[in-house]
Parts: C-alpha cells; structure tokens; sequence
C-alpha cells in the first residue's frame, strides 16, 4: 500500500478546486470545510498532503502533481515558515513537464494561488500547514 493510501488520501476532500479561506493552527478553512495537515490543490480536487516539512518535498511527494501536469502551468509551493529552494533535479523534472515552479511561504502562497484562481489560471498548490 502506498504511503499516501495509507494515510487516507486516497480519496480527494473536495472534488473540484477552491480558493483558500483562511490558514494557521496547523490547518486550512476553503469551500466551507476545515483540513488539519496540509493541502494539495489540483485543478480537479483538493487532497490531504502528508508532508510537513520542506525536506520531505520530492517528486514521490508530489506525484499527483506530475499526473496533473497536463492541466498546470504553474505549481505554487507554501513552505509553511520555512524558506527553500527546490533542488536542481526537482526544478528538472518540473521544466520536463512544462510545470512553473513559484515556491514561497505558506501565507503568501495562498494569497497568490487564490489570485491565479480568481484569474481562471492552470495553476495547483502545495500547501504545508502552518501552527
């Protein structure tokens, strides 16, 4: 069984997009529901993301995204407090699908995700919680 079906994300939370509505406490408020843990936000659905630190981005945490790609341009990356910089081979895979990398704290993240989405453009996120 896979990590992300064994820890129930095999079933989106919402099966469309939707804008972000509010975050913090380790969770996330959108389409009048609450999450605790952070977000995957695809074109077509919103998912439990199992990471919660920045070392734990990769391409296996991201799979979903590279399934996706096809209806993305750019792929939004909330690294809750932290600041990073997504390694050489990562930013690769992403040019290899034709995928903008914008990666940049959580809370301005979900100000720029839910612009891009207010604008009807081809853009997902990846959302780690925030206490």
């Amino acid at each position: 069984m896979s990590k992300l079906a064994s820890e129930g994300a095999d079933a989106p939370h919402l099966p469309r997009s939707a804008a972000i509505d509010a975050y913090g406490k380790g969770g996330f408020a959108f389409a009048d529901m609450s999450h605790r843990g952070s977000l995957l936000c695809l074109p077509d659905a919103i998912w439990a993301w199992p990471v919660t630190k920045v070392a734990e981005i990769d391409e296996y945490s991201l799979s979903r995204v590279f399934a996706a790609a096809n209806q993305i341009d750019t792929l939004i990356v909330g690294t809750g407090t932290e600041v990073w910089v997504a390694p050489r081979h990562l930013r690769e895979a992403f040019r290899t699908v034709r995928v903008s990398l914008d990666i940049m704290q959580t809370g301005p993240a979900i100000r720029t995700y839910n612009i891009m989405m207010g604008e009807r453009r081809r853009v997902a996120a990846a959302l780690i919680a925030v206490p």
